[in-house]
């Protein structure tokens, strides 16, 4: 796993990561592919982050992750949180991207991070305790030295809220759009219009959600 040039800096890719890389030797059944872990850091410089939201762990099915949070490959069906997010962005926003690949949010300076960068294939939050929160609490840490928009859906996310510091920032949390939670707070949050509105008030381009022409 070769850090991402842009955020080689941290910390963790020299104290961390050959410990957790260590530990993943060897193992053929580790989600996403070694070539995909760090693909959301890759796609987003830090200097370009202007939204960051924070999921927990890849999907476990495979073919399904691909290093994006919530995010999945165009020819796979919709799980059901992004299935929910999608619910939200239509009534927030009147649609929705055509299928669940959020690469082209990450091209406009989305961040979509999870906690944990690699799961066991079939057992969902396998691999929260090997390490990796370190690099989202560093990651947090470093994109504070400006105005972010932070999205925090549940409990877990919120967890990291403290690495998040200064009062400049827009930070939104809510339930997490998960059936099981997504009924206590998150439909109706309205998160993208008002990223959107709070992203032109700091004289920044609003993020297409959507993928629809403007």
């Amino acid at each position: 796993m070769k850090p991402p040039q842009s955020w080689c800096q941290l910390p963790f890719f020299q104290q961390d990561l050959p410990r957790i890389a260590a530990d993943l030797a060897g193992k053929d059944d580790v989600l996403p592919p070694g070539d995909e872990r760090f693909a959301a850091l890759e796609a987003c410089a830090p200097a370009d982050v202007k939204v960051v939201i924070l999921g927990q762990d890849p999907y476990p099915t495979p073919g399904h992750a691909h290093g994006f949070a919530f995010s999945v490959a165009p020819e796979v069906a919709l799980p059901r949180s992004l299935n929910n997010i999608y619910k939200e962005m239509s009534e927030d926003l009147g649609s929705c991207p055509a299928n669940g690949d959020l690469r082209f949010w990450a091209d406009q300076g989305v961040l979509l991070l999870n906690t944990a960068l690699t799961v066991p294939a079939g057992q969902a939050g396998g691999h929260s305790r090997l390490g990796w929160s370190e690099l989202t609490r560093q990651v947090l840490n470093s994109l504070s030295d400006k105005p972010r928009a932070f999205l925090l859906w549940g409990k877990h996310a919120q967890g990291f809220a403290s690495d998040i510091h200064g009062d400049s920032h827009l930070v939104l949390k809510t339930a997490h759009p998960s059936p099981l939670s997504a009924r206590r707070g998150f439909f109706g949050s309205r998160p993208f219009s008002r990223i959107n509105d709070w992203l032109k008030t700091q004289g920044a381009a609003p993020i297409n959600w959507t993928g629809e022409a403007p």
